[in-house]
């Protein structure tokens, strides 16, 4: 890649799972796999690296080895984790010296979860369950960036929630908003996204041009308060 190419962009990868077999976050592991990436990009070092997924085995001492090693190297600037809570964050911390600067975490209109805990606090309803430890909050305090996959899907690959008949309430109040800005529903479920305070940077997966101009055109839109409210009510969410 030509140098002066490389330096504009940044590179993020994540390792860690072994697919269809374990999670494996061991110093070999992590070193070997940072180089076959390096190799596959083309690239002598990575902006950004993420521990994909909690391995129950993890050894933090092995994992902080791991980074110095790329650190010094100069094989990886950043490190940061996919899907992890505040405690296993804090256990990583207890040893690993360079701050963790990301976090990925599925989080979309129709999966919200990540904010529904926060708007139910005291409540007896399921929305009111915190599943991840507080990750919203902990993230913010301690600016980690909180970095969404899967904005346009429901549940767990449930498949997209825009313009599917499953959600017609949901989808009549994205085009309606749509309409006002002039932009595609895809930037308003981006924008709904942007539009929280922690600053997320949502993760999309598209090869389509058009789709990836659509998305990019949310961070030209501020959804009012009673815009970003009204969409997570038409998601079925309930106000307290």
């Amino acid at each position: 890649m030509n140098p002066a190419v490389r330096e504009k962009i940044i590179l993020q990868s994540k390792l860690g799972i072994v697919s269809g077999k374990m999670f494996d976050f061991s110093k070999e592991y992590i070193l070997s796999a940072t180089d076959a990436i390096l190799k596959r990009l083309g690239t002598e070092y990575l902006d950004v690296l993420l521990l994909h997924r909690p391995d129950a085995l993890v050894e933090p001492q092995e994992v902080a080895e791991a980074f110095d090693k790329l650190e010094s190297s100069g094989k990886v600037r950043y490190f940061g984790v996919s899907n992890q809570n505040p405690m296993q964050i804090e256990l990583l911390k207890k040893y690993v010296r360079q701050p963790i600067v990301a976090n990925q975490l599925q989080f979309s209109i129709a999966h919200a979860n990540l904010v529904s805990a926060g708007i139910n606090v005291n409540m007896t309803t399921d929305s009111a369950t915190v599943r991840d430890g507080g990750i919203l909050d902990y993230a913010r305090i301690h600016d980690i960036t909180i970095q969404p996959w899967s904005p346009f899907q429901h549940g767990f690959f449930g498949g997209v929630f825009l313009d599917r008949e499953k959600f017609p309430v949901l989808n009549a109040k994205i085009d309606e908003i749509a309409e006002k800005y002039n932009v595609a529903n895809t930037t308003i479920a981006i924008a709904w996204i942007l539009r929280h305070p922690a600053k997320m940077q949502p993760v999309s997966g598209t090869t389509n041009a058009k789709r990836l101009a659509d998305i990019v055109k949310a961070s030209d839109i501020y959804l009012t308060r009673e815009e970003w409210y009204e969409i997570y009510q038409a998601a079925g969410n309930v106000l307290p």
